[in-house]
Formats: C-alpha cells, structure tokens, sequence
C-alpha cells in the first residue's frame, strides 16, 4: 500500500487513551475528572500526541466504572457536567487535538430508563429493547458464559419469568439491536455527541451488537470462553454500515475506532467491511504477544496479510484499560522502551494509554482495595503528575493505590530528566510527525539475526528504519547503505552514524 497523499487525520494521529478516574482529580473527591483532563492538555501537546480517547464518564452505577450507562447523553456528577465536556473539548480543539469519546452500544445498565421499562412486564413496550428468553429458573436459554463472572450470560427475572442475556456483568442487559427502534434510539445518542463536535468514537465490543436471534448454544468445547469473545455474526455488517451513514453526515472526517475483542486477525479485519464499516479496528492478538521476535515477525506479518491486504489500515496497542502494562507484562524498563518502537515505528494508528509515557507498571492493589470485578485494578492506578505527597491530585486519596515509585516516576520529575521515558516518548513522536515514511509510507520487513526484528519505511525520499533487539545480548546487524541514528533506546548515540550493533533490549529508528 502506497503512502496516502492526503491521509486523513486518523490514519496519522497518535491516539492518547485517558481513563477519566485515574488522570486527575480537581475536586478532592479522589476520583479523576474532565477538568483535570482539561488542565494537563499542555502535556499532551509538548508529548506530540494528536487526539485524545476518553473512556466513559457517563452517569453510571460504576458497577462496570462506566460501562454500565444510565445516560448515553450526559455527564455523571464524579466527572463534571456536560459544560466540562464542552470546555474540554474547546481547549482541546484549540490546541489542535481531536477528541474521541467511548460508546457502549452493546448494553447498558440494568438501572438505565429503558432496562427498567423493559423489565417492568412482558407487555411494556421496551421489552423488546432487550434479549428476553424463555426458560425455568434452573435452566438458562443456552450454555453462554459471562466476561467477568463465573456463571452465564443469563439473569432470570424472577417478576417476568423470562431470562435476559448479558455477555458481561448481570448489572449490563444487552439490548437488543435486531429492534429499529434501538437501532434508532442509539443513532440519535451518536448525534448527541457528533452536535457537541467530538471527532470519533471508540465503540466497545461493537463486534457483539449483531447476535444470530436462535442464540444457538456454542460448542461444549468452548463452552467456558466468554461469549464475548465469540461473538462474530454477520448482521453485524449492516449494523455498522448503517452507523457509518450517521457518521458521514458529518463534516470534518468523524472517526469509528471498534474494539474488536476477537483474538484472530483475520476476524478483526472483516469489521472494516469494504472501507464501509469501521474506520480502525483493534487487532488485539499484538497485545496479548510475549517479547518475542518471532512472534512479533507473525504479528507483524499478520496485520499486513489481513488488514492492508483488504486495503485496510492497521492499529497498534501495547496497554490499555483492560490489560496489565506492557512494562509489567515484559518485565523490565529496557524491554518497555524498546516497545515503544514497535508502537510507534510500525504502519498503521499507535493507540499510547495515558502513563506510558512515565514507563508505569501496575499498582499493587491490597486485597482491601480491590474494586474492579475483572481484576484490572492494577493497571488504572491513578497518574502521579508531582513527587509530592499528592502527586499533583486535589488532596485526597486516590481511588486506587499510586502506582511503584511514582516518587521518580511521574510528570514532573520525568520532564527534568532529559535521559526519562518520557523525552524519548517525545523524540519519537517528533520524529514521526516529521518523517511522512513513519506516519503512512510503505514498509518492508528486512532480514535480520533471529532476535531482531527490523522494517524499512519508504515514502518517495524519505526513508526510516526501525529496528528492535529481543533479546538480551549485543547482536551485530547491518542493513545495507549509510544510516544514521535518529532516535535510540539502549547505547546508540542519537545523531551518529550507525555501527551495526544493537544493544540487548534495545530499538532505534535510523535514517
């Protein structure tokens, strides 16, 4: 795939994830908000990113901590108002950042208005919003089992006498996307945002809104996976088609990023349809890869198969809400600078979860602490902006624990340190933002040792290589011609001409 002449801004955007709680906290109540969103978009300029993603900040029960959604056109009290979201995203837009909001479309809250109709009897006019199913209380419809509970994808309601499906917490009923009038509904909460001016969408679980209405059970040898994992039905296609259209009423290039929570690449790449559907998808089996050259050759491999070869564009992601940080889940410092290479050296959208940038691992969370039905505490600890005792939060004490040594490991003390993860997050994204080969050229992988894995970024003039050593020994590699090297982690000197060996755990871009 050739580089795009006049790609549009998400094709070239480093895409910064915010999860609200733990960004930061103005009101010393302990839980983060939009204001302390708004406060610290000067360090996101200065970092290079180009657009914003905000996990939801709807009102909420917080049994899912906003997954769960009583309100798709509003603000809950924690965060703000619907006057904070419109400050936010003024300043934002005056600095030239794109703002992406979080849409649950898959279900809502079981405390939602339209649940609570639905569930007062079989004849009210909501029931069919939902997946309702007939059944006895000891027996549900079929054998579909829940994310984060050990148990079914069914709560009986005793009232009604009918069961209704939820692929995640039994607080989350599905609603039922077969309806027009839900299809209808969920368009209208889309426009809500798309009038304010938000630039995109991420849409969780957007893949599981389309369901086969038999709801056959899935095979026994399987039965144990969640249901949400599963979940690949053609008539889901329209669906996103049909959401497509209500965003290409708009001007300004509004963006559909899918959470696409389907472990095979291949799979994830049908959901761009043909170029109809969603703009980017993530393509999550990257982040469930160990620190592995081969392993990274097929992930790499896999992306250029299925996603580019369907004329697609691909995404990258190393953390995120959900999963542990990638520094934790490779062990070491070394290792996570060196990933950042792969994150924002490869073709396609790198997607950096808010505290990357400090090199964070997960917080220890004390059994007494621990909130999140999931397990995915460790990895939303809060972002320590100061090394005071407050870590430049409202005074209070966090929601989660801080995450290890945020005395050296926050903001400030990283800005001081020109050596800090944080500068070298910030010489890559520059040096991506000025190389048009990084952001959309063409890209070969170059043969290389087996421990390295290497590619060469092409547009017209404008050459890149990025290479990363997995290993932990000194490994000699020369690619052909004259290189000098731009950015470095390990002891590469920045800005001298390359000499053919790469430290262990260690990446560079070259030019």
């Amino acid at each position: 795939m050739p580089a795009d002449p006049t790609p549009p801004w998400w094709k070239t955007a480093v895409i910064y994830q915010i999860y609200p709680r733990s960004f930061c906290d103005t009101s010393g109540d302990g839980v983060g908000d939009l204001e302390g969103v708004r406060r610290h978009l000067d360090h996101l300029v200065d970092l290079g990113v180009d657009a914003i993603w905000l996990s939801p900040f709807y009102p909420s029960p917080m049994k899912d901590f906003g997954y769960d959604v009583t309100d798709y056109c509003d603000v809950d009290p924690l965060f703000g108002t619907l006057a904070d979201f419109d400050r936010l995203l003024a300043a934002a837009h005056d600095r030239g950042l794109r703002v992406v909001i979080d849409w649950v479309p898959n279900h809502t809250s079981d405390q939602h208005p339209w649940f609570l109709e639905s569930r007062r009897s079989r004849e009210s006019p909501r029931r069919d919003w939902y997946v309702w199913r007939d059944g006895t209380p000891d027996r549900p419809p079929n054998n579909w089992h829940a994310a984060f509970i050990d148990g079914p994808a069914w709560t009986w309601d005793e009232a009604t006498r009918q069961w209704y499906l939820h692929l995640f917490l039994g607080e989350q009923p599905d609603l039922d996307w077969s309806n027009p009038a839900v299809v209808q509904a969920m368009h209208g909460t889309l426009r809500f945002w798309l009038d304010r001016g938000v630039d995109g969408f991420r849409m969780d679980v957007i893949h599981c809104i389309g369901k086969d209405p038999a709801l056959p059970d899935v095979p026994a040898e399987i039965a144990g996976i969640p249901a949400c994992a599963l979940n690949d039905d053609p008539r889901t296609h329209d669906l996103l088609r049909d959401i497509r259209h209500v965003l290409d009423e708009y001007p300004g290039e509004r963006m559909m990023l899918g959470e696409v929570f389907l472990l095979e690449t291949e799979r994830v790449a049908s959901y761009y349809g043909s170029g109809d559907e969603l703009h980017l998808a993530f393509n999550f089996p990257p982040l469930f890869a160990s620190w592995d050259a081969a392993v990274w050759r097929q992930q790499i491999a896999q992306a250029e198969q299925h996603i580019e070869g369907r004329n697609a564009w691909p995404t990258w992601v190393l953390s995120n809400h959900d999963n542990r940080r990638h520094r934790t889940r490779y062990g070491s410092e070394a290792r996570a600078r060196a990933a950042a290479f792969l994150l924002l050296g490869l073709r396609g959208t790198p997607h950096l979860y808010a505290g990357e940038e400090l090199g964070l691992e997960d917080a220890e969370i004390p059994a007494s602490r621990r909130l999140d039905p999931g397990g995915r505490d460790g990895c939303r600890a809060p972002i320590p902006w100061t090394g005071a005792v407050d870590h430049g939060w409202a005074g209070a004490d966090p929601w989660l624990p801080w995450p290890p040594e945020c005395t050296q490991r926050n903001v400030d003390a990283q800005r001081r340190d020109s050596a800090s993860t944080f500068h070298l997050y910030r010489r890559l994204m520059r040096a991506r933002r000025a190389s048009p080969a990084l952001r959309t050229g063409a890209q070969r992988v170059l043969d290389t040792p087996g421990g390295i894995v290497a590619w060469q970024r092409d547009a017209g003039s404008d050459r890149r290589i990025v290479a990363v050593n997995f290993t932990d020994e000194t490994l000699d590699w020369s690619p052909s011609g004259e290189w000098q090297v731009e950015v470095a982690s390990g002891d590469a000197r920045e800005g001298e001409r390359f000499t053919g060996r790469l430290g262990p755990d260690a990446a560079l871009i070259l030019r």
